[in-house]
């Protein structure tokens, strides 16, 4: 954690896992997504401790976005496992529902003047849901996107979300030496080198764009 006056360590927390998006209640609860881990870390700010987790392995996993209700103390995750976002309590972490979702969410943003969630996913999709009530939530829309625009923020001023992608090139395909304890019988010498995918495809140049999303 840093200070926000300075930038200076202000401690740091082990989660037991790979986090992800975070939110806070703005009462001093901080909430993480544990994408390895179907999971939702609960931080007390002012201890700067961990002091409770969320399971939520049971509707799904790989989340990578997650939103809050903080009036109503709701948590919104959007996750990859089961293409889904998984809405829970966070007072005591107890599932409500979960909704369907695209595929790839990369972050998920929540707006208390529409009362509405959101999940961009790199499939394309932008889902809207609506909570209607505290217990009570809806796939609103489901708005297309270019492929990767993953990632979304909220304009709480006009209501806008805003989120970016780019046109990406072919996936180079990089050869590497082989070892003789991945060469099997009938394969080519270990010596001989072997084809591994690169797991990013170059960004093609002057290609950036942000992406203004609204009614």
């Amino acid at each position: 954690m840093l200070d926000d006056k300075d930038g200076s360590i202000l401690g740091t927390i082990d989660i037991g896992g790979a986090p992800e998006q975070a939110v806070t209640d703005g009462r001093g609860r901080i909430y993480v997504d544990i994408e390895d881990k179907a999971a939702i870390a609960v931080i007390d700010a002012h201890t700067m401790k961990m002091i409770g987790k969320y399971d939520i392995s049971s509707k799904g996993g790989g989340c990578a976005g997650l939103a809050i209700d903080a009036k109503n103390n709701i948590l919104f995750a959007a996750c990859r496992d089961k293409t889904n976002m998984i809405i829970l309590s966070a007072t005591d972490g107890h599932i409500i529902t979960d909704l369907p979702i695209g595929n790839g969410s990369d972050g998920a943003t929540f707006n208390p003047a529409t009362m509405e969630a959101f999940s961009s996913q790199g499939d394309g999709t932008l889902t809207v849901v609506q909570e209607n009530s505290p217990t009570s939530f809806s796939v609103k829309q489901t708005v297309a996107t270019p492929a990767r625009a993953k990632v979304l923020t909220l304009d709480t001023k006009t209501n806008r979300i805003l989120t970016i992608t780019a046109e990406y090139g072919p996936t180079p395909t990089v050869m590497v030496p082989a070892t003789a304890a991945t060469a099997s019988a009938g394969s080519p010498s270990p010596d001989a080198p072997r084809p591994m995918r690169s797991p990013r495809a170059p960004m093609i140049p002057q290609s950036f764009q942000i992406l203004v999303i609204g009614k």
